[in-house]
């Protein structure tokens, strides 16, 4: 390949990872290091609602991205609720800014397809 770098994201975990990268002094590094990615997958957004230093976190993060690189996001709750769930409206809305307004979005519909392959396995 031509050395295109791609990270996937479990938000859950990343947050986390970012709280401990903070107490142990390398949280600049790990977001240097999420920045210089050419895409990142961020992957259950908005599963848990969003603690200040985790709205903090993910702004820096779209900050830093905005307009320079990809990022996928995906998650189960819908586009509107994000706001809410992200919390604290004036930094929702930056998050919700950098996100959304520049987006392709896809939404989908149907049953799970995690629900269908059980289904067929019993």
């Amino acid at each position: 390949m031509y050395g295109f770098k791609v990270s996937y994201l479990n938000c859950g975990k990343l947050f986390s990872a970012l709280k401990l990268a903070k107490a142990d002094g390398s949280y600049i590094k790990e977001l240097n290091r999420i920045q210089k990615q050419d895409a990142i997958i961020l992957d259950d957004f908005c599963l848990h609602p969003f603690d200040a230093q985790s709205r903090l976190a993910l702004l820096e993060i779209m900050e830093d991205r905005h307009g320079r690189s990809s990022t996928v996001i995906s998650s189960q709750f819908p586009v509107k609720s994000w706001h809410e769930i992200i919390g604290e409206p004036t930094i929702a809305d930056a998050i919700c800014d950098r996100i959304i307004h520049s987006a392709f979005r896809i939404e989908l519909t149907g049953e799970s397809v995690r629900k269908k392959y059980a289904r067929k396995l019993t």
